[in-house]
């Protein structure tokens, strides 16, 4: 349905949106979840207009990137030079700012169209790209800065597809999380992502977005709602999604999500457990 005073992109009808969680929740629940479809599925869920055609055209753009690159370059900062020559230098991958005001940013399919996107998707460009040539490569969750890491802990190389692929120094790593954090960089920050964390961090990226835009309650609500289907996910979402359908004038729905979260925590917290069914309480009078 098309809301006259939104910009797009604009949501799928019920049916298609009804079929992309399907699919999103068993590509989560596999045994080895695909990042990119995962990624392409938000993107469908986001963007009416990214139908099976379209779903296959990133795909196979990422496959023919892949393409480009020099058979096994060699180590880890080979590789990491060769992603940032092919994608950086030559396509023009990279962010800014002004990226971070954008719900395309996140979602892959117009980073791909764009070449621009926020750090955790041009590094979903990168990982997917390079894994399909056969790199030894990660995503890494700096605090406040995704990046991505080439070859193992002893040999690691972390390369910033934000700045083009720039390979980053030991000192522009700890930069990069003094910066977000205040404390300096720890050891266990360089650990591989698993994709399902990746994804998690995406939909919270695009939950942000949305809370800062009230009048975006409806990008809230589905990102909420496919970060539920993710196997594991912190239990606070269904206050979130309470809340969310509240705020959407579907006041039951929401009373009831809130009264099932109350449930859930008032084992280890009863006052609190006590005015969340306050506020459900407070939702069901809205109907008088």
């Amino acid at each position: 349905m098309r809301h006259p005073r939104l910009p797009p992109p604009y949501p799928p009808p019920p049916e298609r949106s009804a079929e992309v969680r399907r699919r999103f929740g068993e590509e989560a629940r596999s045994e080895r979840p695909d990042l990119s479809a995962l990624c392409l599925l938000i993107g469908a869920e986001a963007d009416g207009s990214l139908d099976e055609a379209g779903i296959d055209a990133a795909q196979v753009e990422l496959d023919r990137l892949a393409g480009e690159l020099p058979y096994r370059p060699g180590g880890p900062q080979a590789w990491a030079q060769a992603l940032c020559r092919l994608l950086g230098e030559r396509y023009g991958y990279a962010g800014s700012a002004a990226d971070y005001d954008r719900l395309e940013s996140s979602l892959l399919h117009e980073v791909l169209r764009r070449r621009r996107g926020l750090p955790i998707l041009l590094s979903v460009v990168w990982l997917e790209v390079a894994r399909r040539a056969g790199a030894p490569v990660y995503g890494v969750a700096l605090p406040g800065h995704f990046v991505v890491g080439f070859g193992p802990a002893g040999e690691q190389v972390l390369a910033d597809p934000f700045d083009g692929g720039r390979v980053l120094t030991g000192a522009d790593a700890d930069l990069l999380v003094v910066g977000a954090t205040g404390a300096p960089l720890q050891p266990s920050m360089l650990v591989p992502a698993a994709p399902l964390e990746v994804v998690q961090r995406i939909l919270n990226n695009v939950r942000a977005w949305a809370a800062s835009r009230p009048e975006r309650s409806d990008v809230g609500l589905w990102a909420v709602e496919l970060a539920l289907l993710l196997p594991a996910h912190p239990a606070r979402l269904r206050y979130e999604r309470g809340q969310l359908l509240v705020q959407r004038g579907e006041f039951v729905r929401g009373a009831e999500e809130l009264d099932a979260y109350a449930h859930l925590i008032e084992v280890v917290d009863e006052p609190a457990a006590r005015k969340i069914r306050e506020q459900a309480h407070s939702a069901r009078a809205m109907l008088n």
